[in-house]
């Protein structure tokens, strides 16, 4: 087995307090969870913003804040924002709210799934920022690898969201020869969810690509216990790619 290519943290997605108290809101939470993860071994960070209400915002003044904060506390680090069109105002109306950023990440998620996401694409290309393209079925992966901007993107984010490791590793073994049929050759980072976190994560291993962790996708640890922290996830994560890392050399050597 290899280790991963790359190890990104996923902060607090659209979580709230009741899921996990650990959960980040602010921009002063999130950049302290930011500095814990990185020093637990995350590369890359993955954060949903937040308004005065704990709301998920593509707000330019909320965006700037969550940034700026994150940034000083983890100069250097990658930090990508979700497009998802859920957030207010929702649909294509949260573009302007785009438009508007004068703050920008590194990179941003995209839904293949959403009717708009070729144009969030587009946009964010313009804007020079990198974008991942989320991909949840056989069905969005072709959309994808039909686009005109599809090898401009930085990655491919495979999110599976069935809760049966079976059934989800179906969905992605489709995707991944979707991708491989249009030789797109993008780096790819594979996610599962709830009970299917760990077990894409160790997938995530054995194929050598891009993982995320974090209480976005997931509180509970391998061992079935509350995590007490988006850091003490990573830290367990590490532990297992190193792990890997270990064995493989073990048998290569």
């Amino acid at each position: 087995m290899k280790a991963t290519e790359m190890l990104q943290a996923c902060l607090n997605g659209g979580r709230t307090r009741t899921f996990h108290p650990a959960v980040p809101l602010s921009p002063e939470e999130i950049a302290v969870d930011a500095r814990a993860v990185v020093d637990a071994g995350a590369a890359e960070l993955h954060i949903h913003p937040r308004d005065r209400d704990g709301f998920e915002s593509l707000d330019p003044d909320d965006v700037a804040a969550a940034l700026g904060a994150v940034r000083a506390s983890v100069p250097g680090i990658p930090v990508g924002l979700s497009t998802g069109g859920w957030i207010r105002p929702g649909g294509r109306a949260r573009q302007r709210q785009i438009e508007n950023w004068t703050a920008l990440p590194d990179y941003v998620s995209v839904n293949l799934e959403e009717e708009d996401a070729p144009e969030v694409i587009d946009l964010m290309l313009q804007k020079g920022v990198g974008v991942e393209a989320g991909l949840g079925s056989p069905a969005d992966a072709r959309r994808f690898v039909n686009l005109r901007l599809a090898r401009q993107c930085l990655r491919v984010l495979i999110e599976i969201d069935e809760q049966d490791f079976k059934e989800g590793l179906a969905v992605a073994n489709a995707i991944f020869a979707i991708l491989d049929e249009a030789s797109l050759t993008l780096p790819r980072l594979l996610h599962g969810s709830e009970t299917t976190m760990w077990p894409f994560y160790h997938e995530s291993i054995r194929r050598g690509v891009d993982a995320r962790i974090g209480l976005e996708d997931g509180a509970m640890l391998p061992s079935s216990e509350l995590a007490e922290s988006n850091a003490v996830l990573i830290a367990e994560a590490s532990k297992t790619a190193s792990l890997s890392t270990t064995v493989s050399q073990a048998e290569t050597g």
